[in-house]
């Protein structure tokens, strides 16, 4: 998992093996053997890498693809890909515990569903769109 996570980051960031490896002062050969799952960095590496692709160590180790099989890269510090939902027939959604626990999200908590036609859809809490609405508002006050 981790040597398809950086192939994957190096990738998406459009760095060759080299750029990475002398950003953290290692060789080629040896980055490339990490990319291979032949030898895996230590710790201190592991953190440069981190800070390199703007990601945490647990998400360079421990991402999950799509249910399809489908790899997806480690996601920037703060962003979170948590899985894929099934619409029922009233058009009802589960959020997946993991979001509803790195969110904060408890039962019966009120969200804003946001769309764009383009995008689709995102949640918010009423209380921070509510927030966010009224900071706006004071912005084009001023």
């Amino acid at each position: 998992m981790f040597c398809d996570n950086i192939v994957m980051l190096r990738n998406a960031f459009g760095f060759s093996q080299e750029e990475v490896a002398e950003k953290l002062n290692i060789s080629r050969q040896a980055y490339a053997k990490w990319e291979k799952g032949i030898t895996y960095p230590d710790i201190e590496k592991c953190a440069l890498l981190a800070g390199i692709y703007n990601t945490t160590l647990d998400a360079l180790y421990n991402t999950e693809g799509l249910p399809d099989g489908t790899g997806v890269a480690p996601a920037p510090k703060g962003k979170h890909l948590f899985g894929v939902v099934t619409m029922s027939e009233k058009g009802q959604l589960v959020i997946p515990k993991k979001a509803r626990d790195v969110m904060g999200y408890n039962s019966c908590e009120e969200l804003v569903v946001l769309g764009d036609e383009g995008s689709g859809l995102a949640l918010m809490r009423v209380c921070d769109f509510e927030k966010q609405m009224q900071e706006a508002l004071e912005s084009i006050k001023k």
